[in-house]
């Protein structure tokens, strides 16, 4: 089984070269970065590690969209540029998808921080995906291309474009948490602190709940580069 893998990617010139050698060394046999219109070198780095770069609009529903589509293996998976794969996790995607019931994944979390409490959020969100079937984009995205087309890719809306769809992937197949891991950067909880931040990810969430778009709630959620 071939699995390309997608990278999202906004000024992360400190980042993408690890996230696209991760990639390479789990065997992905296509890297494709989606840069949305970078102020650094993130383009350049990426073709210096023999990725493909496609430019899009800033977004990362759009970005994705727009890697997915030069995507040509069976297999997407969507990898945030902050995050770096462990090398199991392409034997880990050939046995998952070996099965033609298994439609998406995700993958348990490695936050790259010391302390009790990143644990803890390991296993929450581990949890999250178990209970509720409904992995978020920073534990990685594996889908088949098939059924990500028919969907229509990911929502086009600013914020949560990876709950959204895997709200509609549950509803065909439960996906499945394979071991990884995914290793993930501790920026955004180390930048806003670990408290501040999981409370701003759970307003958001009960912000749409409550209907509030995700046009709106964008405006809630600050970017690493911001």
């Amino acid at each position: 089984m071939q699995f390309s893998v997608v990278i999202p990617a906004l000024n992360e010139g400190a980042t993408i070269r690890r996230a696209a050698r991760s990639a390479w060394e789990a065997g992905a046999s296509q890297v494709i970065v989606a840069d949305g219109g970078s102020d650094d070198e993130t383009a350049e780095l990426a073709e210096r590690e023999n990725c493909r770069v496609a430019l899009a609009p800033r977004g990362r529903a759009r970005q994705q969209n727009a890697g997915a589509a030069l995507a040509t293996a069976d297999v997407l998976l969507f990898l945030h540029a902050d995050a770096a794969l462990a090398p199991e996790v392409g034997a880990q995607l050939a046995a998952a998808f070996a099965n033609p019931r298994v439609l998406s994944c995700a993958f348990q979390q490695r936050i790259e921080a010391r302390g009790r409490a990143y644990r803890w959020l390991e296993r929450a969100n581990a949890q999250r995906v178990r209970w509720l079937g409904l992995p978020y984009g920073d534990q990685a995205l594996g889908v088949r291309r098939e059924v990500f087309e028919q969907l229509g890719g990911f929502p086009d809306v600013p914020l949560l474009e990876d709950l959204l769809l895997m709200r509609q992937l549950r509803q065909r197949s439960w996906p499945l948490l394979l071991p990884g891991p995914v290793f993930v950067s501790p920026r955004r909880w180390q930048q806003q602190g670990l408290i501040r931040q999981t409370l701003s990810n759970w307003g958001i969430l009960t912000g749409y709940a409550c209907g509030i778009p995700p046009a709106k709630l964008a405006a809630w959620y600050r970017r690493h580069d911001a």
